[in-house]
């Protein structure tokens, strides 16, 4: 299978990652319900390479606002989430790092993290959250997926069921 191929098969990916020398790890995590299972991901590949993991939250800045601007919110905001982050790793017996980000959009933000950090996987969440029948990836995973400069992960959770009834 070339080194590029897409894999879809958790174990045949993850025995490929295993190979791999990791020494850090960057886990973007956004507050929604995948980031359990990536965190857990990213602390198994970790914990097999002796890597660090760090686990980011961007703040999305409006293009009318300075790019430096503070908002107190978005700020407590980010700090729960990695705070949560920061709990599951430690559930699974691993500390991470964690830090805020600041940009006008994700992708690029967390694409310039992983090269100015020198990461060597971003492992990623992905959530259904679009209209029901559509699967998009949206505009944060696809700029990190085309741009990385390093490997990428990307995890979605399984569809949920609902009753019709």
């Amino acid at each position: 299978m070339p080194a590029d191929a897409m894999l879809t098969i958790p174990d045949q990916a993850f025995t490929m990652l295993r190979r791999m020398d990791i020494e850090k790890v960057l886990v973007p995590v956004s507050g929604n319900h995948v980031d359990a299972e990536v965190i857990r991901i990213a602390c198994n590949l970790a914990e097999e390479n002796s890597a660090s993991v760090y686990a980011v939250y961007v703040i999305e800045i409006e293009r009318s606002l300075p790019l430096d601007v503070s908002s107190e919110q978005q700020t407590a905001k980010a700090e729960e989430i990695l705070g949560r982050a920061q709990a599951l790793a430690r559930e699974r017996g691993y500390t991470i790092e964690t830090g805020i980000l600041q940009a006008r959009e994700a992708g690029p933000a967390i694409v310039h993290e992983a090269t100015d950090g020198r990461a060597d996987v971003i492992v990623m969440g992905v959530s259904q959250r679009r209209r029901p029948g559509a699967f998009e990836l949206g505009d944060t995973i696809s700029h990190v997926l085309r741009d990385a400069p390093c490997h990428v992960v990307v995890y979605r959770a399984p569809t949920r069921c609902e009753d019709s009834t």
